[in-house]
Order: C-alpha cells, then structure tokens, then sequence
C-alpha cells in the first residue's frame, strides 16, 4: 500500500467496479487535494474494508472512481478493546483522547456518567468526525463505536461476555496490579477510565464486586484522557509484543 496515498471515508461502498464519492469528500478531493482524472486513492468503509481505485470524473459535486480491489478485515487486531471514560470538562481535551486512541487502535469507547463527571452531554456528531479524520490519518479501515451515555452503576451490572477480562484504572489506595502482570494478549478487554476527581469509594467497590480488577497506569497521577491514551497504547503493545496464552 502506498501510504501517501488520499483516503476517504466511504461507509456507503459496497463490492462494485463504480463508486462516487460523497459531496463533501468529493469537494475536498478535487478542490482542496486538487486530484484529477487517473489519480490513484483509497478508500475505507469503516467495516474493516480497505478499497483502491481510480479517479475517472472529477467532479467536486460527485467525484467518480473506479474501484479495482478491495481488502477485506485490513489490518484486523487480534483482540477487541473497549474503554469506558468519563469525558472531560474541556471537550477539546475528550476530542484529543478519541483521536489519539483511533489512531493507536481501540474497537469501542462508552462515555461514563460517574458521581464526579464534569461533563454528562456530548456532540456525537462533531465526535465521530474526530474518530474517522484520525482513521483516515492511520489508514485505519474499521470504525471505532462511539456509544451513548452510561450511568455508571448500571454499566459494571451490565451482564458482559464471560470471555471479557476486565478492569477499573484507579488511584486510590488498596491493590492495584500493572496490567502486563494480569493481562493475557489476545483476549478481548474493557477498562474503566474515571474522571479527574477519580471513582469514588463505592464506584471502586461496586466495580470490584462485577469482577472488575483494580490496575495501576504508573506512579504518575494522570489526566483523564491521557490515563485513556496509555491505557489503550498498554493493551495494544501487549498484544504486539507477546503471543496469546493458549487454552
């Protein structure tokens, strides 16, 4: 693959010899990129599928390629990350995490509402263009999930597949374990990632109740979204750098 070559979002694509980019992708295409007829580019669907083609209409209002292959699963992790973190008050620094996150590698994110949260509303659209412009940057084919608000509470009873290790990233005092002692690569793993007045007590306990494992970041006391981004980078070089447990 050459990586400089342009990629656009196209969650629409489907197998076909024809494909016409969306208005907007086709605005920036032609008059930003100023890409003509017999350029080659790439384009993602969000699914996990990795397009290339060529330009034949260079239309901004609908940019026309002809699509000559296709990669399925490209790229495709051995392992499902989902991290749950309560954003911050600043919605820049919430945006920063999602899209160091996309960009490192992580399958699904839920916002927790927790009894400290500084913030309980977010703008799902602005959101998901953060995730795909961070896809796009990395040549990332498959999309991760955004999903809506969870209460806390109601989100560790949440009955979750048995095959899911998972954790709670905390700074409180009592046991908390490195993740690399107690992770297995090539299991799928939620973390939980609290606010920058961290969980309280109870939200700990509950937590530990659901058979969540209390884990430690580092020495460092970490912002929010930065505890989100070492957490996701832990997980992915673990399972980069080590071979799953068999059984």
């Amino acid at each position: 693959m050459d990586k400089n070559m342009h990629i656009f979002y196209t969650p629409d694509i489907q197998k076909q010899e024809s494909y016409t980019l969306p208005a907007d992708e086709s605005r920036h295409c032609i008059r930003v990129l100023r890409l003509k007829t017999d350029d080659e580019v790439q384009l993602i669907d969000g699914r996990g599928n990795l397009y290339s083609g060529v330009i034949y209409e260079p239309d901004p209002r609908g940019c026309k390629i002809a699509v000559n292959d296709m990669i399925s699963d490209y790229h495709k992790r051995n392992f499902h990350l989902h991290i749950a973190i309560a954003p911050t008050r600043n919605t820049d620094r919430f945006e920063w995490f999602l899209e160091k996150a996309t960009e490192i590698g992580i399958d699904e994110i839920t916002p927790l509402l927790c009894s400290r949260s500084e913030r309980n509303t977010l703008k799902y659209e602005r959101l998901n263009k953060v995730i795909v412009a961070a896809m796009k940057q990395s040549v990332i084919a498959k999309k991760p999930v955004l999903n809506e608000f969870a209460e806390i509470g109601a989100f560790l009873k949440k009955r979750l597949n048995g095959h899911i290790l998972k954790f709670i990233a905390h700074c409180a005092d009592g046991v908390r374990k490195n993740i690399d002692h107690i992770y297995c690569p090539g299991r799928n793993v939620i973390c939980l990632i609290g606010p920058e007045g961290d969980f309280t007590a109870e939200e700990i306990e509950l937590a530990i109740k659901n058979q969540f494992q209390p884990v430690t970041l580092g020495t460092n006391r970490l912002r929010t979204e930065t505890a989100g981004v070492v957490a996701c980078e832990i997980f992915n070089f673990l399972n980069s750098t080590r071979r799953p447990e068999s059984g």
